[in-house]
């Protein structure tokens, strides 16, 4: 996150325009949220599809894009270790925080055919990911890379799923069309709502643009403060940094729950998923060679902390999502208790990741 807004900006300022950062970010940030989620909905039913696509394609792909830019600009400047780490995290933390916490505040809402189709890529790139890293790692120890390949690899893979995506919308909207409807009549509605269409990604752009900006500047305001009060590096690491991370799609997802469209948290969640593994990780593999294995500590376990910790959690909660998804699908919903196990696989990772390796995704 530094790399987007460089800390540096903030170890100098006075404390009243800290809290005054804080405050402002903090009433920014709903804001933004309440921008991005409306324009969301709004903009499933000018285009017929259902929210929970939208979620899983647009606002995802917003959310994501600034921690993409971030990933790749640290690779291309030579901390390319980050990348792998911060990727994966942010999948444990979105399906793990994000999910698991929308599911104990409310009954979420069931889409078979994104969790049929987006939900098994979701957990499809995960295990290529995975089978990747300990392949390389098998193959080479601790000189194992990420090679330029494998990002050309996954971004062309994130192209074949955003194109198919966007057939399954088309479908969808097909399924959910009125029977009889006249396609001329639906011609000319769709020409005049084609400009309003656009009105809604751009403020749903910018409302992204203010979460994501606003996150930042949060966190960052308030790890200044907690360095200045003497707070231990390791409860730093195990609030803030890992906390901050997913902090845009947490207040996108609790927005939406209160808004009354759940649906758009379930739709981000398996987008984000998705677009971390195949698009910030492809992309960043591209800039740079990504390491798997840390040799900048001692510690065997820490050095291998990806291989031991972040991978295997990652396949862990994801196994525990599809379940979920197995139970859902026949009840027709994600029942409140389906949250506690993801939550607390969530909660288990960052107390251990900050122990012992110096900080959270």
């Amino acid at each position: 996150m530094e790399h987007l807004i460089p800390g540096e900006w903030f170890q100098d300022l006075h404390w009243a325009v800290l809290l005054g950062l804080v405050a402002i970010s903090m009433f920014t940030l709903m804001v933004g949220a309440d921008w991005l989620v409306e324009s969301a909905s709004t903009l499933a039913r000018r285009l017929g599809v259902p929210q929970i696509i939208v979620g899983a394609t647009i606002v995802s792909l917003g959310t994501t894009a600034p921690e993409c830019a971030v990933s790749v600009m640290a690779a291309w400047e030579g901390n390319s270790g980050l990348a792998l780490g911060n990727a994966v995290g942010s999948v444990i933390a979105d399906t793990g925080l994000i999910f698991g916490l929308g599911c104990l505040l409310t009954r979420l809402p069931v889409n078979r055919f994104l969790l049929d189709r987006q939900g098994w890529v979701q957990f499809g790139s995960a295990v290529v990911l995975a089978g990747l890293c300990y392949g390389l790692w098998l193959g080479h120890g601790d000189m194992a890379v990420v090679p330029r390949w494998a990002g050309g690899m996954f971004l062309v893979l994130l192209g074949v799923y955003m194109v198919v995506s966007v057939r399954w919308s088309l479908q969808d909207e097909v399924q959910v069309a009125e029977p009889g409807a006249d396609p001329v009549a639906k011609m000319e509605a769709d020409d005049k709502t084609a400009g309003k269409v656009f009105v809604l990604l751009g403020v749903l752009l910018v409302g992204a643009a203010t979460v994501v900006a606003s996150s930042h500047v949060l966190i960052e305001s308030v790890e200044v403060m907690a360095r200045r009060l003497s707070v231990p590096d390791v409860v730093l690491s195990a609030t803030l940094v890992a906390f901050g991370t997913s902090l845009p799609e947490l207040v996108v997802g609790v927005t939406a729950i209160r808004r009354g469209h759940p649906e758009l948290l379930v739709g981000n969640v398996i987008g984000a998923d998705v677009l971390n593994v195949l698009f910030v990780i492809g992309a960043s593999a591209i800039a740079a060679e990504l390491p798997i294995v840390d040799d900048s500590v001692t510690d065997p376990f820490s050095r291998e902390i990806f291989l031991r910790l972040h991978l295997p959690t990652m396949l862990l909660i994801l196994v525990i999502f599809r379940a979920s998804i197995f139970r859902a699908i026949r009840v027709n919903t994600f029942q409140r208790w389906m949250g506690a196990p993801l939550l607390l696989c969530y909660v288990m990772f960052v107390i251990i990741n900050a122990l012992y390796g110096g900080g959270a995704s």
